[in-house]
């Protein structure tokens, strides 16, 4: 009954849900070009022979599969992959990663009935991997109903977000059933996935711990590091709004002793430039913005644009995670310990829970509550460089423990994956 009334509902709010659609668009948080891909319409012809779906929620979850992609497409080189994703930025990333025709970008439909029929008679995937956390009660539903072998990969569950599953489970646990396996992030995600339902969920490790370094222009990481020069810098990484203000009040906290610090804010969102430039201006720091092709010559400079997280993160070694001084669960924060930055993050690393807790244990990071002691953090990394690049150390040492997640997850998967076709066959040399 539950389900049926989600169900209904849903098919009810199909109106409501387009006009929420083309105001998205208005505001420029939906492709133009491609929006009615949210109400399952493409232009692209399915792909001859077997299709695997991957769905992830946004850019972490997407970035975090494409080893796994290339890992599952050199044992099947003749397979088509189709890549769904929500978000504009996931959309753009992947536009660059991809190699088309084999494998291509979709924007995954809305969990409405029609769209979602519409979207899976168009498509019919053979297989698919959904990540992480994305799992929407019509969609998973209608995967069930048509038998698509399907798995629930790098999994992760909040505390929080399990109670809430246990509360509805007539809503959700019939669509989980289209899971035949999940592999967690953590022995305490599997927990939680048993404890909603999915009995056969196991912790094979992180694949975001398996990543290669975010990739960078070499000659971009020179010119940010001229532009710095020698002035002592910290960068807040993927902000969100709520906490910009305790950002901003902690770099004027800190130029109370540092006169000449320069702060490098990377908002999650790009489009958000003009705001926090405004933001900046009421501060009193004033800034500059990359996006507008300016140099690091300001108080602040705002780095609003897509795909320079790898240039960031090479040019600064202190960074704060952002995500975690609002209440929204933060940020990934292996991608800057990866390259050796000396990490903190605020008391919000839900989404990140043993990650925040094991990087704070190795020294490579610490956590902070508010603008006085984020101030007081990036104030003792200036003071300290070794202790910076001791921190930095251990940050990209930890990094490097989940070497070879991507094998053992490809490996688990096959089960799921048999009806996509016999692997190649390779030989080795005589």
């Amino acid at each position: 009954m539950t389900r049926a009334l989600y169900r209904g509902v849903a098919a009810l709010a199909e109106p409501a849900l387009d006009v929420f659609l083309r105001r998205r668009l208005a505001r420029g948080k939906e492709d133009p070009l491609r929006w009615r891909e949210r109400k399952g319409v493409t232009d692209r012809p399915r792909p001859l022979g077997k299709v695997l779906w991957i769905h992830g929620a946004s850019m972490g979850e997407a970035r975090s599969a494409l080893p796994l992609l290339a890992a599952i497409r050199a044992d099947r080189p003749d397979l088509s992959v189709l890549f769904t994703t929500g978000s504009r930025s996931s959309a753009d990333m992947l536009a660059r990663e991809l190699d088309p025709p084999r494998s291509f970008h979709q924007y995954v439909p809305l969990d409405v009935p029609r769209w979602i029929a519409r979207f899976l008679d168009h498509w019919r995937p053979d297989a698919a991997l959904w990540l992480e956390s994305e799992l929407w009660p019509n969609l998973l539903g209608a995967l069930a109903a048509r038998r698509v072998p399907a798995a629930l990969v790098n999994a992760r569950l909040t505390e929080r977000s399990a109670a809430r599953w246990v509360r509805a489970a007539k809503l959700f646990s019939p669509p989980l059933e289209a899971f035949g396996l999940a592999l967690a992030q953590t022995e305490a995600d599997a927990e939680r996935l048993r404890r909603i339902g999915l009995s056969r969920a196991v912790c094979l490790g992180n694949l975001k711990h398996d990543a290669p370094p975010l990739a960078a222009d070499e000659g971009a990481v020179a010119a940010l590091r001229a532009g710095i020069g020698a002035r002592p810098v910290w960068l807040a990484a993927s902000t969100h709004p709520r906490e910009e203000a305790a950002i901003l009040d902690a770099h004027v906290r800190l130029r109370a002793t540092h006169a000449d610090a320069l702060l490098i804010l990377a908002p999650r969102h790009a489009e958000r430039g003009p705001d926090i430039a405004a933001a900046c201006a009421a501060a009193g720091l004033p800034a500059t913005r990359r996006a507008l092709g300016q140099a690091p010559d300001g108080t602040v400079h705002i780095a609003d644009t897509m795909g320079e997280m790898g240039v960031l993160y090479r040019a600064v070694t202190l960074v704060f995670v952002g995500g975690s001084l609002e209440p929204h669960g933060g940020q990934n924060p292996l991608e800057p310990a990866r390259l050796g930055a000396a990490l903190a993050f605020g008391p919000s690393m839900e989404n990140f829970a043993e990650l925040a807790r094991d990087l704070a244990a190795a020294g490579a990071a610490m956590r902070v509550a508010d603008a006085e002691t984020l101030a007081q953090w990036v104030r003792a990394g200036f003071a300290d460089p070794a202790g910076t690049a001791r921190a930095g150390a251990a940050a990209r040492d930890f990094a490097r423990g989940g070497e070879g997640t991507i094998g053992r997850v490809a490996a688990a998967l096959e089960p799921v994956l048999a009806g996509l076709g016999p692997k190649a066959v390779t030989h080795e040399p005589a």
